[in-house]
């Protein structure tokens, strides 16, 4: 992603407070217990979540899971706190030394209250696991929870089956957003 878009990222986040959050809309597609996961987010995360949906839906794409993923595939977040300077922590590392991001946030594998200064870089790496272990929990599909687990992975060539082709799209207004 270009400096430019990160800048851009920043500046969403720092003035998110000031922009109002449409959450009628992510209730739409939510079932209450899902909504609940949706609310725990910040409110930059959740205008985030807003922009991907709206995306999905300008895009043409209406499938009920995929909307339900790009409304929460970024909840394993509100497991730890997560500060802005973290996220810039990370972006910076990422940007100058991308393999550092899984070696660090690996290191405390399947916690969710990592410490230390480490900790942004296992939110980072590890917040699609556990947001895909709270929407399994909450009831989400298995289908949701794939395209959640998997919303930060490569995908090898060409999508082959139809979660790849709802990941691709997923990834795809993730990234625009």
């Amino acid at each position: 992603m270009s400096a430019v878009y990160r800048i851009q990222q920043g500046l969403r986040a720092l003035s998110a407070r000031y922009r109002p959050v449409d959450d009628a809309l992510a209730r739409q597609h939510l079932d209450p217990p899902l909504f609940a996961l949706y609310r725990r987010m910040r409110r930059s995360e959740r205008q985030h979540s807003l922009r991907v949906l709206r995306d999905l839906l300008q895009g043409g794409h209406t499938h009920p899971d995929l909307l339900v993923a790009g409304l929460l595939h970024d909840v394993g977040k509100t497991r730890t706190p997560f500060t802005l300077p973290e996220k810039v922590l990370v972006v910076l590392v990422r940007a100058t030394a991308p393999r550092r991001i899984e070696q660090w946030g690996s290191a405390q594998r399947g916690s969710g209250s990592s410490r230390g200064w480490r900790r942004a870089f296992a939110v980072s790496v590890q917040h699609p696991a556990w947001g895909a272990e709270m929407v399994a929990e909450a009831g989400g599909s298995p289908l949701v929870v794939e395209l959640i687990r998997r919303h930060q992975d490569t995908l090898d060539g060409p999508p082959q089956t139809e979660a790849d082709q709802l990941l691709a799209l997923l990834q795809a207004a993730d990234n625009r957003n």
